[in-house]
């Protein structure tokens, strides 16, 4: 237990500081966190949705410019490339081969698929389901669990938006013979024009927005402390040069007077309290010296009175 009574005044000063460092630190440190935490999400969910735009493009590109120029070659032999969802994942599969990127994970979720690599999972398909109501919010993030640990996602629906995407999904009759040969009659098919089969899903493991979010609140923290530092050590050599040591000077003058010496003097250059102080010590000092010297010539001249004579 600190007794205050025995701290010097720097050291308490210093003791109030690390009380309020401390204290700010409780208060501020948990809501910077959550701003941290949050700012990294949106980082994330800005390059998510870079990611979801590219492989938008992908898939635009393949139906447009790659589907027509083979269709005649898929009525004997199917080429998993000439599908958008497939070509978009492999270009991610890709780009996940970049340091950047190594961590993304993509996913054309459906409620029924032709490649059941793609089948929506309970969670995957629940966003399909809200996806479909009219009044749903077009763009969801958030975190899940799975068995390998927690997720960051951003999810958009997937809406049938081209009578091209028909040929292969509505029913098994029209479809190219070489892809029902491949993946057979049951899966993929059904579909409707502005019917929204599923979800472009990119994930990114959670600890990866903690981790963003821990090294800022760590840096912010570091400058923090440095700062207190550096605040602490200058608020001490002022208190020592301008509060700390004129009070040993005066607690000496005064310790001088108090054994006779009352021609000590004391100054502070200032108009602060220290100054105030200063001087009203210096005057009581004036005023006992005056005092001493009426009380020596009392007794100088009771000495000398005849009454006192032998």
């Amino acid at each position: 237990m600190i007794n205050l009574q025995k701290l010097k005044l720097g050291q308490k000063f210093t003791l109030l500081l690390v009380v309020v460092f401390l204290g700010g630190i409780l208060a501020s440190g948990t809501a910077l966190a959550s701003v941290l935490n949050h700012n990294a999400q949106a980082q994330l969910t800005t390059k998510a949705l870079m990611l979801m735009e590219t492989m938008n493009s992908v898939r635009s590109y393949t139906s447009d410019h790659i589907l027509p120029e083979i269709a005649d070659r898929l009525e004997t032999e199917f080429l998993p490339e000439s599908v958008p969802a497939y070509s978009a994942r492999e270009v991610f599969e890709t780009l996940r081969g970049s340091p950047d990127y190594a961590e993304f994970f993509y996913k054309e979720a459906t409620l029924n698929p032709t490649n059941l690599r793609d089948k929506a999972d309970n969670f995957e398909a629940q966003l399909v389901a809200q996806f479909q109501n009219p009044i749903a919010p077009q763009e969801v993030s958030g975190f899940r669990s799975i068995s390998g640990g927690d997720l960051f996602y951003i999810a958009r629906p997937i809406k049938i938006t081209q009578e091209s995407c028909l040929d292969c999904h509505s029913t098994p009759a029209i479809a190219p013979a070489s892809m029902i040969e491949r993946y057979g009659p049951n899966n993929g098919f059904g579909w409707q024009l502005d019917e929204i089969v599923g979800a472009q899903v990119i994930s990114v493991p959670a600890q990866t927005v903690l981790k963003a979010a821990r090294q800022s609140l760590v840096l912010i923290l570091g400058i923090f402390a440095i700062v207190f530092a550096l605040a602490t050590l200058m608020v001490n050599l002022w208190l020592k040069r301008y509060v700390v040591r004129p009070l040993n000077k005066m607690a000496q003058v005064a310790e001088a007077v108090s054994m006779g010496d009352a021609s000590t003097e004391f100054t502070v250059q200032s108009e602060d309290e220290v100054g105030q102080l200063s001087g009203a010590f210096n005057r009581m000092r004036m005023s006992l010296q005056m005092a001493m010297k009426r009380l020596e010539r009392y007794r100088g001249n009771s000495r000398s009175s005849p009454d006192h004579s032998t």
